[in-house]
């Protein structure tokens, strides 16, 4: 993790706030560190009702208009020989601070020992240095840890018996991300309260790749295990994916599917592309066919495919879509 310093001298008049009240401040110029602006506010006549003392009072304030600024704020006072004085305060603080817009160290220096040490010929020059350091965020896990699950099994407490395979699995991950299985897993359903339920209509190689997306929000995992079964007849096993997602109302699922889908179209699929569209209730790609069609050059060799023929007969109100999109 690389990070991005920047120093300044706030040369204070300090004879000139001899004449301010308690409360008030004066300012900086706005300095560069790490990327952003900021600035040195300082209170020279602070008051600490701890030991009634009056103090110095510096804070770092960021001028830009950026949120989650982790920087580390390092604060001295040069001395009458030049020398940044060996005591110094330090903060680490996430600007700007919740509820605030500076944050700093109230009490730096007692304005007595300031008088006596560091004030020369009527002024006090304050060492800050500001250190940022980009706080770099791993991306989200949960996928990869809900996939262990899955495969180890702990604590699953239903089953599924698809094509005569067995897939253990947990009900509240099931219910939590399809409202189909949640209906079937907590609902009044009689399957609410079995072990074991049998799925009709699905093949065992789509419903693991299913299953395997509502753990982990994702196609493949990260070992890509399942790069085969979404390759080879790719378009048959995406079909197949789109109508379980549609079934189980996974609809993140089904727009994957989709773009899958349109990322392989072309001239002998988009018949059968638009009829997965109409069936599984894609808009998204329903329309991109339309519009593929709707292309001259494209329309006269579609017409003359197989895949054209049968959409014509099972989606008979997709060709009066299509005549007026191209006008034919």
């Amino acid at each position: 993790m690389s990070s991005d310093s920047g120093s300044f001298e706030f040369n204070l008049d300090y004879s000139g706030t001899k004449n301010l009240v308690i409360g008030e401040y004066v300012c900086s110029k706005n300095f560069s560190a790490g990327g952003h602006r900021w600035r040195i506010i300082c209170y020279p006549r602070g008051y600490s009702k701890e030991d009634n003392g009056e103090y110095l009072g510096i804070y770092l304030q960021l001028m830009s208009e950026s949120k989650n600024v982790r920087a580390i704020f390092d604060a001295s006072m040069k001395g009458r020989d030049g020398e940044p004085s060996s005591s110094h305060e330090s903060c680490v603080k996430v600007f700007p601070p919740e509820g605030y817009d500076s944050w700093g160290h109230p009490q730096f220096v007692k304005r007595s020992d300031l008088e006596s040490r560091y004030v020369t010929d009527g002024r006090a020059t304050i060492v800050c240095v500001v250190t940022v350091d980009p706080v770099d965020v791993p991306p989200s896990d949960i996928g990869r840890h809900l996939g262990r699950l899955l495969d180890s099994a702990d604590g699953s407490d239903v089953s599924f018996l698809v094509g005569g395979e067995e897939f253990p699995a947990h009900r509240v991950v099931l219910a939590a991300r399809s409202p189909v299985f949640k209906a079937l897993l907590l609902g009044s359903m009689a399957d609410a309260r079995m072990a074991s339920i049998t799925l009709h209509d699905i093949a065992p190689a789509t419903f693991k790749v299913m299953l395997r997306f509502i753990y982990t929000d994702d196609l493949h995992d990260h070992e890509d295990k399942y790069d085969n079964e979404l390759g080879g007849p790719t378009a048959e096993m995406v079909q197949d994916l789109l109508a379980a997602a549609d079934r189980y109302a996974l609809d993140r699922l089904k727009l994957l599917c989709a773009r899958k889908l349109w990322d392989n179209v072309s001239v002998d699929r988009i018949g059968v592309t638009l009829a997965c569209a109409e069936m599984y209730n894609c808009p998204e790609l329903k329309k991109k066919c339309i519009d593929f069609f709707a292309n001259e050059k494209n329309f006269k060799k579609v017409v003359l495919t197989d895949g054209f023929v049968q959409l014509v007969y099972e989606f008979p109100s997709v060709l009066a879509e299509l005549r007026e999109k191209v006008g034919a």
